[in-house]
């Protein structure tokens, strides 16, 4: 693996343990359901852009997976 790949790997296992922790710390309220919902997003977008390589894609579907996951982030304001 070259490092790019390795960073990635590395800052996805960081996001994970932040939200194990956000989870385990702050069992209710609103800010929590946010908080995990944005880093699912940051850890989709990072899985999307460097191993299944929508890097390399038309801008079309660059834009319209970080619109897809800007809206989810945001819809999930209303559900917390």
């Amino acid at each position: 693996m070259n490092f790019t790949l390795e960073r990635t790997w590395g800052v996805l296992v960081l996001l994970t343990i932040g939200t194990a922790l956000i989870a385990h710390f702050f069992p209710e309220g609103t800010g929590v359901v946010v908080g995990i919902m944005t880093l699912a997003g940051i850890k989709f977008l990072l899985v999307a852009f460097q191993f299944i390589e929508i890097k390399k894609a038309h801008g079309f579907w660059k834009a319209s997976l970080i619109f897809y996951v800007v809206l989810m982030v945001l819809l999930s304001f209303t559900a917390g």
